[in-house]
């Protein structure tokens, strides 16, 4: 798919990017797409599909075997140093420490950018009031819950004033009051200007939040588009077909079979609890399909109708649908034990 960067504005350009890992396990394999400048673009994919490893090569944190790369017009193979100065990273596993409060873990990563001390007291200030922590400031990180765990996790990768900020999996395991509120905030720091790089495992979320997304799979890129094209490129309504039986076990061959021949059948995908029906004026075919699998003998759990979603998308392009117990997050380890993800 060929990339939008060719725009002088775009931000991050990613152009038949590959990533090889021995002894023959394409990671990456040939992907293109482009950030623009003030957006929040979307990435998603299911486990295994190259996200982390794309991440992590525009991150400065891992090398490419082949194809061109550029962060705000630097490539980060060549100037890891200056890209690193310009973008955030917050990671789905917080990465605070639970020995320090909110205040010292702010005034840590200062630190680390080589903040004078009364900058450092001044910017942690600054981010304990935008997060909302400044209640809970000088309180242990230990005794936070998951969403202010969550806020000052995401303040710290805001130390730097990142022009662009990469967030993985920012919501995991939030309740949805937390998960709105994050969402409020993320929204806010892109209206200010931050370029945003999302991935994210919920599809409202995707759907709520980004500007234009793209889906990989295998290492390669399926789907590219606003969520609103995305869904209606579907061009059709969805029924979902739940079937009787373990998920190795559930007759799918049988059911594609009865309902193929139907008129308005546009496709028929295999999901994870039966088969995704997509037609052309669905609720005129519900009987018909509902016949057509019983004289199959073909027993149905479940049956239901709806406009195309981004989880219909998603399904439509990867084959399965996208699973929240698929990403577990950890509680944070510290900053000196904190683990490497692959």
């Amino acid at each position: 798919m060929a990339p939008r960067g060719k725009r002088l504005d775009a931000m991050v350009v990613v152009k038949d990017l590959r990533k090889k890992f021995d002894p023959d396990i394409k990671a990456v394999d040939g992907i293109s797409f482009a950030v623009e400048r003030g957006e929040i673009f979307g990435f998603l994919g299911p486990n295994g599909a190259g996200k982390s490893t794309t991440i992590k090569i525009l991150t400065t944190l891992l090398s490419r075997t082949a194809g061109e790369v550029t962060i705000d017009g630097m490539d980060p193979a060549q100037k890891a140093s200056d890209v690193r100065k310009i973008i955030g990273y917050t990671a789905q596993d917080t990465a605070v420490d639970d020995q320090l409060t909110g205040r010292q873990n702010l005034l840590l990563v200062c630190g680390l950018h080589h903040m004078r001390k009364a900058e450092a007291a001044a910017k942690a200030d600054e981010l304990l009031k935008a997060v909302d922590l400044v209640e809970a400031a000088d309180r242990k990180a230990g005794t936070y819950s998951g969403g202010m765990r969550k806020r000052l996790d995401l303040a710290c990768g805001l130390i730097g004033n990142p022009k662009l900020l990469f967030l993985d999996e920012p919501t995991t395991g939030l309740d949805p009051q937390n998960r709105q509120a994050l969402w409020k905030y993320i929204e806010g720091l892109n209206e200010a200007g931050t370029t945003i790089f999302l991935t994210t495992q919920y599809m409202e979320e995707a759907d709520h939040l980004a500007d234009r997304l793209c889906i990989i799979d295998n290492g390669q890129i399926v789907a590219e588009g606003t969520p609103a094209a995305l869904k209606a490129g579907i061009g059709a309504d969805v029924v979902r077909v739940g079937l009787v039986g373990t998920p190795e076990e559930m007759p799918r061959a049988a059911a594609r079979r009865a309902l193929e021949g139907l008129k308005g059948v546009q496709e028929i995908q295999d999901t994870d609890s039966g088969v995704a029906v997509y037609a052309k004026d669905a609720p005129a075919l519900i009987a018909a399909m509902v016949r057509a699998l019983d004289e199959s003998k073909v027993a149905i759990r479940e049956l239901s109708l709806s406009h195309p979603s981004l989880d219909d998308v998603f399904v439509k392009h990867t084959g399965r649908k996208m699973r929240v117990e698929e990403v577990k997050p950890r509680r944070g380890m510290g900053w000196g034990g904190r683990r490497r993800r692959s």
